[in-house]
């Protein structure tokens, strides 16, 4: 048989669902079902049509797939959380890292991930053709939720949401272990005052932090030194928190600050008030990206397994996708779920370790 678009002067042409069903000799609805994996086709000749499509090298119209199903095959990722600590200028960070692995573990599924800037206000997520979302690290009255939400739109949250009718699946990221162990770190290294720096907003990792650091003061007797900075303020608003502390408790030997941004300020902080860090004052932070890495000293963090974190968002939002177009009109509405959560691990690094490891 000539193969597509073939003749003297002519260009080659693409082949089409027409050039294989003639080649396969079955109609164009058998290939499309076996394509697609729709219909009832006889699995050897589905496995026959797949072989004849490679060998012509066939290629779906994705564009014809979604005008027929009604499906973008496209997710966003979102967050309201602004570049100054998700990113920073170079762009890169926690926000980057879950987008890396989010859109690897999509694109698996023949999905691609739309990266969304930071959703404030307005409308970022009205205009998109998603078939839904991810997003990362809710606050308790979250932009971009409540655009999805406007737009009937399914949404998974990496991150526990806070809000108080809260009903979309989510990976917990365990904000009060995270916490825990980091306090834990510091207390072996011998801190006796250490303060907790948060940001202002609503996210779970600062609530769940907060009740964390809390316990752990009372069961060890610390005085609780909470301080508060707002995340668009990135490193200078972790400089002008960490001054304030350690202008008004001098005594304090440690710092907390769960924002890596936040963290690096309080590093700059320490020193221009004429102490060191880790002698005078311990420095740890949550996330362990290039801030904490490039920090000098080097930061102490926690490994969040975040590209674990971010392929499990991806398959319980695709799984609610699924359940949503079979699920029949009066089913249930699906229970707010948790996926596994990955096991948070402390990298103790330069900003913390007072005492030699036993040889």
């Amino acid at each position: 048989m000539p193969s597509p678009g073939s003749g003297s002067g002519s260009r080659r042409r693409p082949p089409t669902i027409a050039d294989v069903a003639q080649a396969a000799s079955v109609s164009r609805t058998t290939v499309s079902h076996a394509l697609n994996g729709l219909g009832k086709v006889d699995p050897r000749t589905r496995e026959r049509i797949k072989q004849v499509a490679a060998e012509l090298g066939y290629r779906p119209n994705l564009r014809a797939q979604r005008l027929r199903q009604g499906h973008a095959k496209a997710i966003a990722l979102a967050s309201s959380m602004p570049f100054a600590v998700a990113g920073g200028p170079s762009r890169l960070g926690f926000y980057m890292e879950v987008a890396a692995a989010a859109a690897e573990r999509a694109l698996v599924h023949g999905y691609a991930l739309v990266l969304v800037p930071p959703v404030q206000s307005g409308s970022a997520l009205h205009s998109l053709d998603i078939d839904g979302a991810i997003v990362v690290e809710p606050s308790e009255d979250d932009a971009a939720v409540a655009q999805l939400r406007e737009r009937n739109l399914p949404y998974v949250a990496l991150g526990r949401e806070l809000r108080s009718d809260a009903d979309a699946p989510y990976v917990d990221l365990r904000g009060g272990l995270v916490a825990e162990l980091l306090l834990e770190h510091l207390r072996a290294q011998g801190a006796r005052h250490p303060a907790l720096v948060i940001g202002a907003g609503t996210r779970h990792s600062a609530v769940d932090a907060r009740a964390a650091y809390e316990r752990v003061a009372a069961e060890q007797g610390w005085t609780p030194l909470v301080a508060t900075a707002p995340e668009e303020g990135g490193e200078e608003a972790g400089y002008e928190c960490c001054a304030a502390l350690l202008a008004d408790h001098p005594e304090i030997d440690a710092v907390c600050a769960l924002v890596d941004a936040f963290a690096v300020g309080a590093v700059r902080a320490i020193r221009d008030s004429g102490r060191t860090v880790p002698d005078d004052v311990m420095v740890v932070t949550r996330y362990d990206g290039p801030r904490a890495r490039t920090c000098e000293p080097p930061l102490t963090a926690v490994d969040l397994q975040l590209d674990r974190a971010a392929g499990d968002a991806v398959e319980l939002l695709l799984a609610r996708l699924r359940e949503e177009d079979t699920a029949a009109a009066d089913a249930p509405a699906a229970t707010t779920a948790a996926a596994p959560a990955p096991e948070p691990r402390v990298i103790a690094r330069a900003s913390s370790l007072r005492v030699r490891a036993p040889e």
